[in-house]
């Protein structure tokens, strides 16, 4: 891949922003010294940057292949993660794309970029000079580089690959690379704090079993989609309590944050549905706070397998939907009316819902159906 692009090359590529690709790679390019698949990896990249971190979208700004995209962070989550973020000394272990190191290590008087891949290390140099931001910049497996350091950093931070040889997605600590679990000790010898990002599918109590001096878990949803698992570490030392915070961004929902052993001690009264529902965001269904989100809001479960939770009145500053709604029986839902259905705990998913009732998709109004300890029921938002 060119790392540089003329004015010619990148007005071309403006002018071909929605163009059909696959036409396009039919074409012969217009350009010697870049070839047409090239060129169509950086519209790719351009229309992946306008959505996913559109600070990028200035002139001068290389791309890398897909895969390198989809792994990188967005731009909302990396400016999360960046928050109350400060110190001398940064190092990125891992930092592909470099997005999630552009915005955590704006506080930073020093930082440190390792990334193995060597030509995408040199794009990265490239944007970041475009950028006006400064960087050192070392082409090493992380393991190597960490067995040759000497300097103790204020932050060191990760995001290991999540895919095998084959390409396959992969999420267990031990399948990462580099393995976590493998160089665990030797990171902790390196690092004030370490800060590791992990897969939205991963266990967060097998992490604290077996991750050494864990203080806190972010778990990081964007519009209500769970995108990461970020685990803070303090090394050698023994926190008495690990944090977790649940936060949705992209939406005016707030923090929901509690101390670990919390969920274990709380206890949930249940009720049949009352005027208002409660749904939690997908950040705190992750989290596993199933029992404490009833007990912090004093709402009442439906069923144990049921994390719906409702209450007589509105409770406000709820991390969630709140809908206010009515049983209805099945007879009264019409034929050809609108609603967005969801099914918890109930036998029948929505596309069978919808089929059945012959319903349409969307609008304002949902259609839940559910359960309670008491059976199914049918509620309606009103």
């Amino acid at each position: 891949m060119k790392k540089e692009f003329n004015k010619d090359i990148h007005a071309f590529i403006n002018a071909n922003l929605k163009t059909d690709l696959h036409s396009l790679l039919l074409k012969k390019s217009p350009f010697p010294e870049v070839s047409m698949q090239e060129i169509v990896q950086q519209i790719k990249g351009r229309k992946v940057a306008e959505k996913k971190f559109p600070f990028f979208l200035k002139e001068g700004i290389v791309f890398p292949p897909g895969l390198n995209m989809e792994q990188s962070s967005s731009q909302s989550t990396a400016t999360y993660k960046a928050e109350n973020l400060q110190g001398k000394t940064f190092l990125d272990l891992t930092c592909g794309f470099g997005i999630d190191a552009f915005f955590m290590s704006e506080n930073f008087e020093e930082v440190t970029l390792v990334e193995q891949n060597a030509e995408l290390l040199q794009t990265v140099q490239h944007n970041w000079e475009v950028l006006g931001k400064s960087a050192t910049f070392i082409s090493k497996n992380a393991l190597d580089f960490l067995q040759e350091n000497t300097q103790i950093y204020d932050v060191v931070y990760l995001d290991p690959a999540r895919r095998d040889a084959q390409r396959n997605k992969v999420f267990l600590l031990e399948d990462l690379s580099p393995n976590l679990l493998e160089i665990q000790d030797i990171l902790r010898k390196s690092a004030r704090e370490i800060i590791i990002k992990l897969s939205p599918l991963i266990d967060v109590s097998y992490l604290l079993s077996v991750l050494k001096e864990v203080y806190r878990i972010e778990i990081i949803a964007v519009k209500n989609e769970v995108k990461e698992v970020v685990v803070y570490i303090h090394p050698d030392s023994k926190p008495e309590k690990v944090s977790c915070s649940c936060v949705n961004l992209e939406t005016e929902e707030p923090v929901f944050e509690f101390d670990w052993n919390q969920e274990s001690e709380a206890q949930a009264a249940y009720s049949v549905p009352l005027s208002f529902l409660y749904l939690p965001n997908n950040a705190v269904l992750k989290s596993g706070a199933f029992h404490l989100i009833a007990e912090r809001f004093g709402l009442k479960k439906l069923h144990p397998n049921t994390h719906l939770y409702t209450s007589d009145r509105q409770i406000n500053d709820f991390p969630g939907r709140v809908l206010e709604v009515e049983t209805v029986d099945a007879r009264a839902i019409k034929k050809k009316e609108q609603f967005n259905i969801i099914s918890k705990n109930h036998p029948l998913k929505p596309e069978e819902i919808r089929k059945k009732f012959q319903l349409k998709d969307g609008g304002f109004r949902y259609l839940i159906f559910t359960r309670s300890l008491q059976g199914k029921h049918i509620l309606k938002s009103k």
